[in-house]
């Protein structure tokens, strides 16, 4: 069967409330929460019919640590179409801009870079 590598995806915080505010702020989502003993998540929005990952923020004590390193980056797709949109919240709601919109390549779209309010390194995509 052909797919997509990415299955799932998750976002390590140690302020789960912090976090949930971040990301339904900046993106305009909401987010599920569903605590499990110590490993707490919350869950983005997604579609087992629609292409593409979900994924969750996770908070457990002894699994999971942000990271701003230069490793693994994650793309949000722009929830309004334009990611200048997104940016512009971000640091409104804790967080820091590090690459302001900035064009991949004409067919690729655009680009932008944040640290999230946990101090993720984290990616916005738009054709816009």
């Amino acid at each position: 069967m052909k797919q997509n590598m990415i299955n799932w995806f998750e976002i390590p915080v140690t302020d789960m409330d912090r976090a949930i505010e971040f990301y339904q702020t900046i993106l305009g989502i909401e987010i599920t929460r569903a605590e499990m003993g110590p490993l707490d998540m919350g869950w983005f929005p997604g579609d087992p019919e629609l292409p593409g990952a979900s994924g969750s923020l996770v908070k457990h004590p002894d699994f999971y640590f942000p990271s701003n390193s230069k490793g693994t980056l994650i793309y949000f797709n722009s929830p309004s179409g334009d990611l200048s949109n997104e940016l512009s919240k971000v640091e409104a709601a804790g967080g820091k801009v590090l690459q302001e919109k900035k064009q991949i390549a004409p067919d690729v779209g655009f680009m932008g870079l944040f640290i999230d309010s946990e101090g993720n390194r984290i990616a916005l995509h738009s054709q816009a």
